[in-house]
């Protein structure tokens, strides 16, 4: 079963956004990484069970800045 993980991120810029896929798309397990939102400031990841939901925050906050987990939900597929 996979696993749907919603991030805020403060990104600012294109650059920022693209950093802020690359560093979520780093992790094993990550099948797909996508940007979400009328800002495009939340980040989208799924992948398997083993997808570190906190793993991949602490990353983004040593990197960008601000992030947030906002859910983390099974997929069914």
């Amino acid at each position: 079963m996979a696993k749907k993980i919603l991030m805020s991120v403060e990104m600012r810029c294109e650059k920022c956004r693209s950093k802020a896929l690359k560093i979520a798309a780093g992790s094993d397990g990550v099948k797909f990484v996508g940007l979400e939102g009328e800002k495009k400031d939340r980040v989208v990841v799924v992948g398997e069970d083993s997808v570190d939901a906190v793993a991949i925050v602490l990353r983004l906050r040593n990197k960008l800045g601000r992030t947030d987990i906002i859910s983390v939900s099974h997929v069914k597929p």
